[in-house]
């Protein structure tokens, strides 16, 4: 099978569609851990440096857009904190989240998804997305899921 995951049913969309709402680069800005980060790759790619380069998170959170963001988020001149590997989902997965509660319209596009499988749909990303052969780890899918299903149980107790 040439596309071995492929699931007629799952909803795919791309993170660093700025139009897309579910999207890591829409511009939502939001308050978490102190601060207004203008969307969620602006934190996420400050959280990078969170330990090792307080400038630096500066910088990436007063980019003009989150594909600037992105970028200084990607230089390898600066040192990731230590621990990033074993912290980005937690990182990706607080930010949405955070979004999510701060803006109803995006809570309810992702409650709107229902059971569905979502994919991110990067042909390149194997880790976040499911690269071009559907056998990434689409992580990114995985972190909206999750939230999708934490808010589906909040939900859910405000009823009870």
């Amino acid at each position: 099978m040439l596309f071995p995951d492929l699931d007629e049913d799952a909803i795919y969309l791309s993170r660093s569609d700025e139009s897309e709402i579910l999207g890591t680069h829409a511009n939502y800005p939001f308050f978490l851990d102190g601060k207004e980060w203008p969307s969620v790759e602006h934190y996420f790619q400050a959280m990078k440096f969170d330990t090792t380069s307080p400038e630096q998170v500066e910088k990436i959170r007063n980019a003009g857009d989150a594909r600037k963001a992105r970028k200084m988020g990607a230089t390898r001149f600066k040192k990731l904190r230590e621990d990033w590997k074993k912290v980005r989902r937690i990182v990706m997965t607080r930010a949405v989240y955070t979004k999510a509660k701060a803006y109803p319209q995006v809570a309810q596009a992702l409650l709107e998804t229902a059971q569905r499988k979502l994919v991110e749909n990067s042909q390149y990303d194997y880790f976040w997305g499911c690269g071009r052969d559907r056998r990434g780890e689409n992580t990114y899918g995985k972190v909206l899921m999750d939230v999708r299903d934490k808010l589906r149980q909040e939900q859910k107790n405000s009823t009870i």
